[in-house]
């Protein structure tokens, strides 16, 4: 995991990666200045380690002399051999209200030459979007581009509003046609959902017969997609178009070797909203089209051995209630509780760890998972409703600091869902990865955030309350150490 940090917890901001002869490439924003965009390099996508800056504001006076804000780097379609950065600039002299795009250049990657040609910066057209800062919510959206070539179409996309509308429901994905070598032609947008107040960092791509239209929303916090038949729609929506939960955001789409991995920072919630880059995920299109997330194969490199049932046993009741019971089986643990709650401890600690199993649910009790806990089981917890398909994870104990009714801890993380089946039987994976935490269910990605509330404990296990929990085909396989940054010269 990566935060950019420096004299601050977190630096960092919104991210771009490409994958090239076998090194990914990290461009990111530096927060809170935006005065330049970061460039960093990783060749297993865990660990990174920064190189030469790739730009910087420009000198006073200059367009962008104010801020950098989000960028896209590709190929550029008239030069095979070199690379385009679009990127977001904003002026002093407007008081960063007006948001336009400029371009830079490189042929390797590493060092970037600003266009300044006269073609750059690109303003957004007012025949369909607001255009002056007199308009809408008086600064003008132009910002966060994605270039997106197929054939000889070669559109550019932004978070831009329309013109007319109740103001904080314009928000729209802007389109451009490239119609010449850096020309470019305003068309309608691509998509207008009527819903919101911008669409943050939109990202286009195609997966088999379908096109898919990703954007990030400041409203709850997430990220969205849409999908069409044609890559310039129109975009409908499903009843589940939220991509990733809560706390994840500005995500971006890559391909590598036939596959499609999606970026993103993770907002922790903490009184610094500190940023940091988690692990990618997989992206995938299920046989109705829906878009799947599940886990980064790079994990798999990581994997130090595999502890199976017998080697996990015995279980250790935390709590003493006198109606709880454990029992190892050749490829299963079982725990439960007739009354009250016990939280049960495998018998191997582990931190940084892969568990896998299939979780099966009897009764109508409750039931999931606690890590990083003590021997008082202070720690995190991953409820389960199996029901509903609903999971929730929190931080929950003593406080330490506080007092009287001040003194436990009771903080909420992360809620998504899942598909609930009647059998109540259900593969997983859990992920815990220095600070990052991920849940599958399935194979479908859950649950992905990061927490450092109990960053000391290494105690593994389950709870359950009024129900017996079987997790059968269980492995435990130890991760090794994650390191969040190479910091050794280029």
């Amino acid at each position: 995991m990566y935060a950019g940090s420096g004299f601050t917890t977190s630096e960092l901001g919104d991210v771009d990666v490409l994958f090239e002869e076998g090194v990914y490439h990290l461009f990111h924003l530096v927060l809170p200045n935006h005065d330049y965009i970061a460039h960093a390099v990783s060749e297993d996508g865990f660990v990174w380690r920064r190189v030469r800056n790739a730009l910087f504001i420009g000198n006073p006076g200059e367009w962008d002399d104010d801020m950098l804000w989000t960028m896209h780097v590709t190929r550029d379609p008239q030069r095979p051999r070199q690379w385009r950065m679009l990127y977001t600039g904003l002026s002093r002299r407007e008081n960063g209200r007006v948001q336009r795009v400029g371009l830079a250049r490189s042929t390797d990657l590493y060092d970037w030459q600003k266009d300044t040609s006269g073609r750059y910066p690109l303003e957004i057209a007012g025949s369909h979007y607001e255009s002056s800062t007199s308009e809408g919510r008086s600064w003008v959206s132009f910002r966060d581009p994605f270039f997106f070539r197929e054939g000889a179409e070669k559109l550019l996309l932004a978070s831009g509003r329309v013109k007319d509308g109740p103001v904080i429901r314009r928000g729209c994905v802007a389109l451009a046609r490239e119609t010449a070598p850096d020309e470019f032609t305003f068309m309608p947008p691509l998509l207008f959902p009527r819903m919101y107040d911008d669409v943050e960092v939109p990202a286009l791509f195609r997966i088999g017969k379908l096109y898919y239209l990703t954007g990030s929303i400041r409203e709850d916090r997430k990220v969205h997609y849409w999908y069409a038949e044609n890559r310039l729609g129109p975009y409908s929506a499903r009843y589940d178009n939220v991509l990733l939960p809560q706390g994840n955001y500005a995500a971006r789409i890559m391909s590598i070797e036939g596959r499609h991995l999606i970026w993103n920072f993770f907002v922790k919630a903490d009184e610094n909203g500190t940023h940091i880059l988690p692990p990618p995920k997989e992206l995938d299109v299920g046989d109705d089209g829906r878009l799947l997330i599940s886990s980064f194969r790079g994990f798999d490199d990581k994997a130090q051995g595999v502890h199976e049932a017998a080697a996990l046993a015995p279980m250790r009741p935390i709590l003493q209630n006198p109606t709880a019971a454990s029992e190892v089986l050749d490829d299963a643990v079982c725990v439960s509780s007739e009354s009250g709650y016990e939280v049960f401890h495998l018998s191997r600690d582990c931190v940084d760890f892969r568990l896998r199993g299939t979780l099966i649910m009897d009764g109508s009790g409750k039931g999931g998972f606690c890590l990083r806990s003590d021997h008082e089981a202070n720690g995190l917890f991953i409820s389960l409703d199996m029901v509903n398909g609903i999971a929730q994870a929190r931080a929950w104990g003593i406080k330490g600091t506080g007092q009287f009714e001040d003194a436990f801890q009771y903080s909420p993380i992360q809620k998504h869902h899942f598909a609930p089946h009647r059998q109540r039987r259900y593969p997983f994976e859990l992920i815990a990865y220095g600070g990052y935490f991920e849940l599958s269910m399935e194979g479908h990605l859950v649950l992905s955030f990061i927490d450092t509330t109990y960053p000391e404990a290494d105690r593994l296990g389950f709870y359950v309350e009024g129900a017996r929990l079987r997790v059968c085909n269980i492995t435990l396989e130890p991760l090794q150490a994650p390191t969040a940054e190479d910091h050794g010269l280029i």
